[in-house]
Formats: C-alpha cells, sequence, structure tokens
C-alpha cells in the first residue's frame, strides 16, 4: 500500500473588518473598500475583506449602555470588530481631521471591553488636494490609545479629484495605479497581521 500523501497545512485566512467613514451612497472611502475587496479575491489568497456598516449606529451616549449591554446596533458593530483578524479604513478628511461617522465607531469599539486591541490596520483616504493625510494621522493618533497597530508603509492618499480620474459616477475605483497602491498596502497589513500572531507569509 503506498504512504499516505503528506497534506500541506491549512491556509489561514485572515478576516479584515473594513470600514467607510463616509455614509454618502457613491462615496469615493466606499469606493476603495470594494476595490480592496476584489482585489484580495482576484490576487491576495488568504485575505479576505469583509465590509462593515456603521451608518445605523447611533451618536456615541453611554445611557444607552444597560446592564453591561449595549442596544442591538451597536452590539453587532463590536461583534464584527471582535470577529476580525485586522482593520482597514477608508475615511474622507473633514476639516482636517477624521469623519464624525469613524470616530463615533471607533469610540463605540472602545467602549469596555475594547473591542480593537492589539491587532493590525492599514488606512485608505480619498478627499481633496492632500489625499486626506491629515485624518489618516489623526486615526493614527486615537489608535494609539486604542492599542490599533497601523502598518506604515506604503500609505495610500488618493487626490479624488484632480486628473487623472480615479472614481466612476458611483464611486467605484477605476484607476489602475491606484489599485496598484491599494494592493500593495494589503499585501503589508497582511504581511504585518501575520507578524503579531506569530506566524509567517508561508502559511497562507
Amino acid at each position: 500500500m503506498a504512504a499516505p500523501t503528506a497534506q500541506p497545512p491549512p491556509r489561514t485566512v485572515l478576516r479584515v473588518a473594513a470600514i467607510s467613514g463616509s455614509l454618502r451612497r457613491a462615496s469615493a472611502n466606499t469606493g476603495l473598500i470594494r476595490a480592496a475587496a476584489e482585489i484580495c479575491r482576484e490576487s491576495i489568497p488568504g485575505l479576505q475583506v469583509d465590509y462593515v456598516d456603521i451608518s445605523e449606529l447611533p451618536l456615541l451616549n453611554t445611557d444607552l449602555e444597560a446592564d453591561g449591554g449595549f442596544p442591538p446596533a451597536i452590539e453587532a458593530f463590536r461583534d464584527s470588530v471582535r470577529r476580525a483578524d485586522c482593520f482597514l479604513f477608508a475615511s474622507p478628511e473633514y476639516n482636517y481631521s477624521i469623519s464624525g461617522p469613524l470616530k463615533n465607531a471607533l469610540d463605540w469599539g472602545s467602549r469596555p471591553p475594547n473591542c480593537w486591541a492589539d491587532r493590525a490596520a492599514a488606512m485608505l483616504s480619498a478627499s481633496g488636494s492632500t489625499g486626506g493625510s491629515r485624518s489618516q494621522y489623526h486615526i493614527r493618533q486615537v489608535g494609539v490609545f486604542l492599542d490599533i497597530h497601523f502598518i506604515n508603509k506604503p500609505e495610500v492618499f488618493t487626490k479624488a479629484h484632480l486628473p487623472p480620474k480615479k472614481f466612476d459616477a458611483d464611486g467605484n475605483l477605476i484607476d489602475s495605479e491606484t489599485k496598484e497602491q491599494v494592493r500593495k498596502m494589503l499585501l503589508s497589513l497582511q504581511a504585518f497581521a501575520l507578524r503579531l500572531q506569530g506566524k509567517s507569509a508561508d502559511s497562507v
């Protein structure tokens, strides 16, 4: 009888909770998340992007917390955060800073016990002439307190309104150069998240 063939180790699949800081229907930032999910499906084995909708979250108000629990929409959101291996944030720049919806989501996830801690994260932004760089740096600052470990490079600042055209009328990313930037960022996130878990890229 032939010896049984050795089976390869199971693939490590990292689940990425992806949150857009813009609630607009044709948001370019939500479009960046859709592009990231498509890139993972097509060319990055072992990385799965799960979009987390924050549009139904109420404004943070601790009066809504009762007997150590949260309203259903908050509980569902916090469960999505807890299940994730790492995070992807996409945010416009509002008045030199983080968008209100994203800051609200970060705050709800931080309510004890903090759901964000000790996992890798990356950021994308699509905005005006700076590409959203100032919002990203403020998100990093918030992440220090939340114990989120952000990748440093590459940084993706998408100047949404400058040529060449980056997005179509529905907010879908159509620019090949930006797609390549997103792909490289996702590979960096995958490698860093695996390293935090004590695994290597060979396991994916």
